[in-house]
């Protein structure tokens, strides 16, 4: 064939490549010009029965052919492909513009909804959010907050004991107080902390749980003391309940982790058998706290002489319950979705518009 004939037969391919519909025909093409019985490929074949200056000026000339089919057969495969795609696109659209169905059934736990409402009034007073692993050592639960090795509270029918790790002693945390000393440890003075989470020991009935939530406050600087204290949740209890002449009083009581220890308690009235919260004459215990046990800061790394501090804290269940109107403290972990339609929360509701600002 001579170079003539060969750019004729370029030029045909080429228009047969651009005028290639699909893929398929497409691909057919390139096998009638490239495959191994293609034409080219055939062409190449002859080209050991040339003389040496032919083979060498014919080779030149099919490799430009070639490469121009190689080119065309590509570029025209993208714009096919890219044609494909947006049929597809086209095919397949979904309008946007359409409204979306209402998600009516989701609600907002009760223990998630008061731990935000408690998380907010203490971030207004100037407190951050400190946390701690619910499986601690025997240390951190017990021993450095001042509990002594005969106390009630480490006998195995009050703590979920682990499978020892050959090291120390592991339990299901009973209260959320080792975050207490694992915030010391890490953090220098002033410290003004609290620490919501899930806590564990061995009691089931009406009113307590294997499993319940509870949160925790510390506060340690030089100069704090039981005035601060008492102020500070003081404020808290009314806020959360939103009664501005909530009454509260503190009455001694012992904890070993804080001397002097409080018991607190809140107004309420029990009336015809019903409770309410308010300056009725009567009262309701609601939580503990007292000035953190210098052994305690010791054993958190601070300085008693220098620093004092102090702490408290109340079951979260237990403020749902008194706020919400819940009777049962079982129903919170039963997953019953009917419970929870009724008591939950829509996302985004603020129940007390106290807590707005």
């Amino acid at each position: 064939m001579s170079e003539t004939e060969l750019k004729n037969l370029q030029s045909e391919i080429l228009a047969a490549i651009e005028g290639a519909s699909d893929k398929a025909a497409l691909e057919a093409l390139r096998v009638e010009a490239l495959g191994k019985k293609g034409k080219l490929t055939e062409m190449m074949k002859t080209l050991g029965s040339l003389a040496p200056d032919e083979r060498k000026a014919m080779g030149a000339t099919l490799n430009v052919v070639k490469d121009a089919l190689t080119q065309a057969l590509e570029a025209r495969g993208k714009i096919l492909a890219k044609a494909a795609l947006s049929e597809k696109l086209e095919r397949e659209r979904i309008d946007i513009t359409l409204a979306a169905r209402p998600l009516t059934e989701g609600r907002v736990h009760p223990i998630t909804q008061t731990t935000d409402e408690i998380v907010t009034i203490f971030a207004s007073m100037g407190f951050a959010v400190a946390k701690g692993p619910e499986i601690e050592s025997d240390w951190y639960n017990f021993t450095a907050l001042n509990l002594p090795p005969d106390h009630p509270a480490r006998q195995m029918q009050d703590t979920f004991y682990m499978p020892s790790n050959g090291e120390q002693k592991m339990v299901l945390r009973t209260h959320t107080s080792p975050v207490q000393i694992r915030t010391m440890l890490s953090q220098k003075p002033p410290i003004r902390v609290i620490a919501p989470g899930r806590t564990y020991r061995c009691d089931s009935d009406m009113t307590h749980t294997p499993m319940f939530s509870q949160f925790e406050g510390l506060v340690i600087d030089e100069n704090t003391n039981m005035s601060h204290l008492k102020g500070i949740f003081h404020d808290f209890l009314r806020a959360f309940f939103g009664i501005d002449d909530l009454p509260v009083r503190f009455r001694p009581s012992y904890f070993p982790f804080t001397e002097p220890s409080a018991e607190v308690d809140i107004g309420c009235s029990r009336k015809d058998g019903k409770l309410k919260l308010g300056a009725y004459g009567d009262w309701l215990e609601i939580g503990g706290c007292g000035m953190v046990h210098p052994n305690v800061l010791r054993n958190g790394g601070i300085d008693p002489d220098k620093y004092q501090g102090f702490a408290f804290g109340t079951g979260i269940e237990r403020l749902a319950m008194l706020k919400y109107g819940i009777p049962d403290l079982r129903t919170f972990f039963e997953a019953d979705m009917r419970w929870l339609k009724h008591y939950g929360f829509v996302p985004l509701d603020i129940p007390n518009p106290a807590l707005a600002g």
